[in-house]
């Protein structure tokens, strides 16, 4: 089995000072990380990671190496991995699998490679290694397991030997339910989605930045005075649509649950459905963990010029089957940017294949969102590792007092102090008897 297989070992030097930059971005992190790594808590522990190849993710890599696990790690995304990241990771001697512009074929051996190590605890975005490794289980058949068993074999036996899971993100929460609902969820995971210092700061203001800061890159366009469509008026959404319009955007929400385009309507924006919105927008970014948001008879819509971005975890959302269909002609005019001439002769730019757009023509998340993120996802192994053993087989959030932790340690990161209630102000909040 290979130790590693990344782009170039070369730019391993170039990638060691991001690392370093993001460290020094990530103090939350850093701080466990040093107590994680003095108690050795990973110590004889396999841990195999499917996440975004990153500067933050090798933070987290390198935390966890630290501290006694031995690390696989396979990027969940083709066009996400930072191949001068992933090279000095290896050169940590972490296992990693991944690099910038892999194949179907590529991006599924690398899940391969963690599976067949046999891991212990399991880390994921997007729960494609987790639907891997119940695919195998369940001997279920497609291409993509075709691909993972022809390396790692039917391993029907690996299950047993995991104590426990992560979801780093909300599309893979959606598939893990799912497989719960269906009561074949094999392993306790902990969706550290759903923790409070995770999706209240990462998935709005990570990707509210990060999102339009890789359109811009893809692009150079100016965002002032455009019209800006955000299906989806998630936590994601939320964000995308508060940067928008920070920049001077006109901003549209599209959104299908009447409560959430209710609370976009208040909070400012306006609501519509595509149809309409494809008549009006200039650029479209989709943030719902769908398929198909964007279609045919949207597309056919489109004012000449409109540009394509995804923020959702797969390249599902945008219908890129239905936009070749429609499509005389297409051609790349820049990195990242794919010109499709459509039969009526509009021309739509589709950005980075219909991927994560902030991963892919950006850097992703910025540091100090990822520092509890990822502070989430250490203490969310620890928590297995002390409580998996009890856990049945569903989907869990962290305890409330672990994301309690995590904003207090970031607040003292912050030099901020906050205020702390009285000995009456406690007798308080706990009687019943005062009125007015």
């Amino acid at each position: 089995m290979p130790e590693f297989k990344v782009k170039d070992l070369a730019l391993a030097e170039k990638g060691e000072n991001k690392i370093y930059w993001a460290e020094k971005h990530m103090p939350v992190l850093s701080l466990l990380g040093r107590k994680l790594e003095k108690r050795k808590v990973f110590e004889n522990i396999t841990v195999g990671a499917c996440l975004h190849v990153t500067k933050e993710t090798a933070v987290l890599a390198s935390v966890l190496k630290r501290a006694g696990a031995e690390v696989y790690l396979a990027a969940s995304n083709p066009l996400s991995t930072q191949d001068d990241v992933a090279a000095a990771l290896a050169e940590r001697g972490i296992h990693v699998f991944a690099w910038r512009g892999m194949s179907k074929k590529d991006y599924y051996e690398s899940i391969a490679h963690v599976i067949k190590a046999a891991p212990d605890l399991t880390m994921d975005d997007g729960a494609d290694l987790t639907a891997c490794i119940h695919g195998l289980y369940y001997e279920g058949r497609s291409e993509e397991l075709d691909i993972v068993s022809s390396i790692a074999g039917s391993r029907k036996n690996l299950v047993e030997k995991i104590i426990g899971g992560t979801e780093e993100t909300t599309t893979g929460v959606i598939r893990l339910k799912a497989l719960e609902a269906q009561g074949r969820l094999l392993y306790p995971i902990i969706a550290v989605n759903d923790s409070y210092t995770k999706y209240l700061f990462d998935n709005r203001y990570g990707t509210g930045q990060s999102a339009l800061d890789g359109i811009m890159r893809a692009t150079n366009i100016l965002i002032a005075g455009k019209t800006v469509v955000v299906a989806g008026y998630g936590w994601v959404g939320r964000g995308i649509a508060t940067r928008a319009r920070g920049l001077g955007a006109k901003v549209v929400v599209v959104e299908v649950d009447p409560i959430r385009a209710l609370e976009a309507v208040y909070d400012g924006f306006y609501v519509a459905d595509m149809r309409r919105a494809a008549r009006i927008g200039d650029i479209f970014i989709t943030a719902t963990g769908n398929t198909s948001v964007v279609r045919e008879e949207h597309f056919l819509r489109m004012k000449d010029g409109a540009i394509l971005a995804n923020a959702g975890h797969f390249n599902v959302e945008i219908d890129l089957e239905d936009l070749e269909k429609i499509s005389r002609s297409k051609r790349k005019i820049r990195e990242n940017v794919v010109e499709y001439t459509l039969k009526n002769g509009r021309r739509v730019y589709l950005l980075c294949e219909g991927r994560l757009v902030n991963l892919a023509a950006a850097e992703g998340h910025p540091s100090e969102v990822m520092d509890m993120s990822f502070a989430n996802q250490a203490m969310a192994l620890l928590y297995l590792m002390k409580n998996g053993n009890k856990l049945r087989k569903k989907v869990y959030r962290l305890p409330i007092s672990i994301d309690r932790r995590i904003a207090k340690l970031k607040l003292e990161t912050l030099g901020i102090k906050i205020e702390k209630l009285t000995k009456e102000q406690k007798e308080y909040l706990k009687s019943w008897e005062i009125g007015t």
